[in-house]
């Protein structure tokens, strides 16, 4: 099994010619006290911007400080490619959590969560800024326990019109969707950049109104369908992306 992932906020400009290093804090209590981790066990640390290195554990003390010994110069994981990006409109409920951890262990880059028109939940002020943490506290989580060392970015919710704009700038722009009144084609037989920026949309539990469709079809984006069944708005990013992922090369 491969070793266990902490983060370390500052790790690309830590000191560690000596190599040592000292985890404490959330991280280190979690580490000491519910990993319960013991000396010579190997651990990997990463700022969750890419940068990693391991190191192996010397010492537990207390309840929240791991130090760690044999800690190596950081070194950065290349940015995959092609970048995938899913637009994920705000479910009800805790499925907006279940999406990005999901999204996150399959290997989603950016994750943009959408105010559509047809959605139940709403942004607002604080209410908005608290689900925004959590979506991202649920990034953090779940890249750890997936092993990741580049963490998806959860950017601010963005309207339908920034939404349109970020596809315009996409190589490849898909909106899923699945309409006898609205031709769509397989994802699984659609033509994929090698590199640059896949731009994913995924819509509510009400779908995609046919205004949204037609500006982002303006903006450059086609519409395609999975498969014969519907999935949830919670479920299908993380489906079309693992799709995408073992198309692409980028799971082999």
């Amino acid at each position: 099994m491969t070793a266990p992932v902490f983060v370390a906020d500052a790790l690309a400009t830590a000191d560690l010619r000596d190599g040592a290093f000292v985890l404490d804090g959330a991280e280190g209590r979690h580490a000491v006290s519910v990993k319960r981790l013991r000396p010579g066990e190997r651990v990997v640390l990463t700022d969750g911007r890419g940068h990693w290195t391991e190191g192996v554990v010397r010492a537990a003390e207390g309840k929240d400080r791991l130090v760690l010994a044999e800690v190596a110069e950081p070194v950065e994981e290349p940015v995959a490619a092609p970048r995938i990006t899913v637009v994920q409109a705000l479910p009800k409920g805790d499925r907006g959590e279940v999406a990005v951890e999901t999204m996150t262990e399959v290997g989603v880059d950016a994750v943009v969560p959408w105010q559509a028109s047809r959605c139940v939940t709403q942004w607002r002020d604080e209410r908005g800024q608290k689900a925004l943490a959590k979506w991202r506290a649920t990034a953090r989580e779940a890249g750890k326990q997936s092993r990741r060392v580049r963490f998806p970015e959860i950017a601010e919710a963005a309207t339908t019109k920034q939404v349109a704009a970020l596809l315009a700038t996409a190589d490849l722009a898909v909106v899923l969707h699945e309409d006898r009144d609205w031709p769509s084609v397989p994802l699984a037989t659609a033509e994929l950049p090698a590199d640059g920026d896949i731009v994913l949309v995924v819509g509510p539990e009400g779908g995609v109104s046919p205004e949204e469709l037609t500006l982002f079809a303006e903006a450059g984006a086609a519409a395609h369908r999975l498969g014969r069944s519907v999935l949830r708005t919670s479920t299908a990013g993380t489906a079309a992306a693992a799709l995408l992922l073992a198309r692409t090369g980028r799971w082999s």
